[in-house]
């Protein structure tokens, strides 16, 4: 079983949440990883739209083979409501419920969301990177703060993303001539880093493997759970 922190309970309102947000991006720490990683997990949450019942993913993947090592599902109920800028607090327990049931504790872990790259510089992988205690990044597919401009169309081209100053994230192209990614660091590493990761993670996809692979399995968890609800 992967151990994490605890940090602050859940249950908390949209206000508290905010506080919370507030309090822990001073505990954030932005370095370089200390060892070269092996293994690296991507973390992926799936809805249905208008229900409250989430279901979450975790892969492990080894990073020189990108073969996957484990993969982990959880069906489980958000106990908060969609608020923009607070969906670790409706995402983030059933996610702490599939870490607790892996049996490879990865390296690192990669995001479908933001790290750093939040107003509140808080997004899901700072967030949960603090409560794993354990270097995270995000990956995400659109802007959720900062502005940038568009890098090179070759695969490798990155360009800062930039909010009120700060450099919290990269717009990063994955593939030739498609539309870039959005990197940040969360905890625990550094930009630079983030940026090679994500591009060790290539399987051919403009969504690197690790999160394309989680993608895949909460996909396929709801599925399976909707139709063993259907056949009832």
């Amino acid at each position: 079983m992967a151990d994490h922190l605890t940090l602050h309970p859940w249950e908390v309102s949209p206000a508290e949440a905010v506080e919370l947000q507030q309090h822990l991006r001073t505990h954030i720490q932005l370095q370089p990883l200390h060892t070269p990683p092996t293994t690296i997990a991507g973390c992926d949450i799936s809805f249905n739209k208008y229900e409250e019942t989430v279901y979450a993913g975790i892969v492990v993947l080894r990073l020189d083979t990108l073969q996957v090592v484990e993969e982990v599902g959880v069906v489980s109920t958000a106990p908060f409501p969609y608020i923009p800028g607070l969906l670790t607090f409706r995402e983030g327990p059933a996610l702490l419920e599939a870490w607790q049931q892996l049996r490879t504790e990865p390296d690192v872990v990669m995001f479908d969301g933001h790290g750093i790259a939040h107003p509140r510089r808080m997004g899901i992988a700072a967030h949960m990177g603090l409560w794993l205690n354990r270097p995270a990044f995000g990956c995400g597919k659109s802007v959720l703060a900062g502005t940038f401009a568009p890098p090179a169309l070759l695969r490798g081209a990155w360009a800062p993303l930039v909010h009120r100053g700060d450099t919290i994230g990269a717009a990063l192209r994955t593939k030739n001539k498609v539309n870039p990614v959005f990197v940040s660091p969360g905890h625990l590493i550094d930009l630079p880093t983030v940026i090679e990761l994500t591009l060790r993670c290539d399987g051919g996809y403009r969504i690197p493997e690790p999160t394309r692979q989680a993608h895949l399995q909460v996909n396929a968890l709801r599925r399976k759970y909707l139709q063993a609800g259907a056949g009832e």
